[in-house]
């Protein structure tokens, strides 16, 4: 019933891009604070971007500041992730999830998640 499906992933060259997506069902997305995290097997989750349900603010791990984008479509119920300038060090597993607020997503505490998509970057 409830439910959160990542897809977009894929194998891209350094400096390329690509747009993930996060479907949502059994509830309303916008009511929820959305956020993506990554993390691969043995490696510890990093928060890299959340978009607030109140106001809409969004907030981005410095590593990531300035090349990816976070975005909701209600009509959609999907929030987006626009991954630009990708670097090899951007490979991971990456994850949706949601929680009442993005402090809660930082810290990793989410009411949902997702199974994730895998994004390599490579030459």
């Amino acid at each position: 019933q409830v439910q959160l499906v990542e897809s977009g992933g894929g194998l891209v060259q350094p400096g390329g891009s690509l747009r993930l997506s996060c479907a949502a069902s059994g509830f309303a997305l916008d009511t929820y604070a959305s956020g993506w995290f990554r993390q691969g097997p043995g490696k510890e989750r990093e928060s890299i971007s959340c978009i607030s349900s109140s106001d809409g603010n969004t907030y981005y791990a410095d590593s990531v500041k300035g090349r990816f984008a976070i975005s909701r479509d209600n009509a959609k119920n999907t929030v987006y992730l626009e991954m630009n300038s990708l670097k090899p060090e951007d490979t991971d597993v990456y994850y949706c999830a949601v929680a009442p607020v993005c402090r809660d997503i930082d810290r990793g505490l989410f009411d949902y998640w997702g199974q994730g998509t895998q994004v390599t970057v490579s030459s």
